[in-house]
């Protein structure tokens, strides 16, 4: 009896992935898209009533409120102080319409699975968004890709490619969040 020893060893390597495959991490988790929208640069815009600042998210200074449309109340605007770009000394934040996410999109005190269930729901998810259309909000509203350009803030952990990479495999992957 003749044994092919390369035959052997090539089915002992597909049985072993086989077997250790429930153990690895399932493509397209919510991990790291949670690391960036949990990061201070997304979370403190998605609050109830006012925003929070700077890595420690503390209560926006001066004091400010949501308004009817999360742009602020009529007599203090969020135009009042954030322009269409960061000061020059990237002390105040700016990007064109600066404003609160919508209530439908508040994310404060909610946690990874909470928050991945409300951005995969339709009538949570701010602008009843299939999974396509979260990956293209992400990819191009000027709030969200300010936050890889914050002026003296701290940026979210992952780049704003590989952050887009992840939803797309979350998307791709039916929108787990377990």
């Amino acid at each position: 009896m003749r044994i092919n020893l390369p035959m052997i060893v090539g089915l002992l390597a597909v049985a072993g992935s086989a077997v250790d495959a429930p153990h690895a991490a399932p493509s397209g988790t919510f991990e790291p898209i949670a690391s960036v929208v949990m990061h201070p640069r997304c979370i403190n815009c998605h609050q109830d009533q006012s925003p929070r600042q700077g890595d420690a998210r503390t209560v926006h200074l001066p004091l400010v409120v949501r308004g009817k449309d999360g742009h602020g109340a009529p007599t203090q605007p969020c135009q009042t102080c954030h322009q269409t770009t960061n000061t020059a000394d990237g002390f105040v934040p700016g990007v064109k319409d600066w404003h609160l996410a919508p209530v439908s999109m508040l994310w404060e005190g909610r946690s990874e699975e909470q928050i991945c269930e409300q951005m995969k729901d339709p009538a949570r998810n701010g602008s009843r968004r299939t999974g396509e259309q979260v990956i293209e909000h992400m990819k191009t509203d000027p709030l969200v890709l300010w936050a890889w350009a914050p002026g003296r803030r701290t940026t979210p952990p992952l780049s704003h490619e590989k952050f887009v990479e992840a939803l797309e495999a979350w998307v791709q992957a039916g929108m787990p969040c377990r």
